[in-house]
């Protein structure tokens, strides 16, 4: 893959915010609470934000990779510096740009620990065996990540209410990304 290949394992994992200083550096909100991806990666590919493309319809559009040279976290966000962008005004054309980066360039996690994306799509059950649904979503309370499981229509074909399983030790029993399942403690009833 060349650097200005679009992956096809492409995650949104954040966005420019603002220019950052006078040097090109630029602001960014990443996704993750530990945006390891932004961190690691070298080759951030840019896709304008919808309400950026209505203001900037007259504008240059922002390049659509960034070859990172530097990037950090900086109070409670990251900033980047990337190369050909040298000062502020070229750093303030990228405001509002999406930030996607390719899946195989997160780093590896670490035992027992997973990207949610490679949760969403997996298939629930509980210790019986009995399916839950498939993970649609996850999210952050603040306390641990919970997941959103969409259950199998009921017997009328119509979808039943989503459930909402904390994604902890004491609900779930085991992660098998291979299998693409996720084995939980939890009832049909809950």
């Amino acid at each position: 893959m060349t650097d200005a290949a679009w992956p096809d394992d492409a995650l949104e994992v954040g966005r420019i915010v603002e220019a950052w200083g006078l040097k090109g550096w630029f602001r960014v909100h990443a996704f993750a609470a530990e945006p390891l991806a932004l961190l690691s990666a070298r080759c951030w590919h840019l896709r304008p934000s919808e309400s950026a493309l209505a203001v900037r319809a007259a504008a240059p559009r922002p390049p659509e990779i960034l070859n990172i040279r530097e990037a950090r976290e900086h109070g409670d966000g990251l900033v980047a510096a990337a190369r050909g962008i040298d000062d502020r005004n070229a750093a303030e054309a990228l405001r509002g740009s999406r930030i996607f980066v390719g899946r195989s360039a997160f780093p590896a996690p670490g035992e027992g620990e997973f990207y949610w994306a490679d949760l969403i799509g997996l298939a629930v059950v509980n210790r019986e065996g009995e399916a839950l649904g498939t993970v649609v979503g996850l999210l952050e309370n603040g306390l641990q990540g919970v997941l959103r499981v969409q259950p199998v229509p009921g017997g009328d074909g119509t979808p039943s209410e989503e459930r909402l399983i904390p994604f902890v030790a004491a609900c779930v029993d085991d992660v098998d990304l291979a299998a693409h399942r996720i084995v939980a403690d939890w009832g049909l009833d809950y």
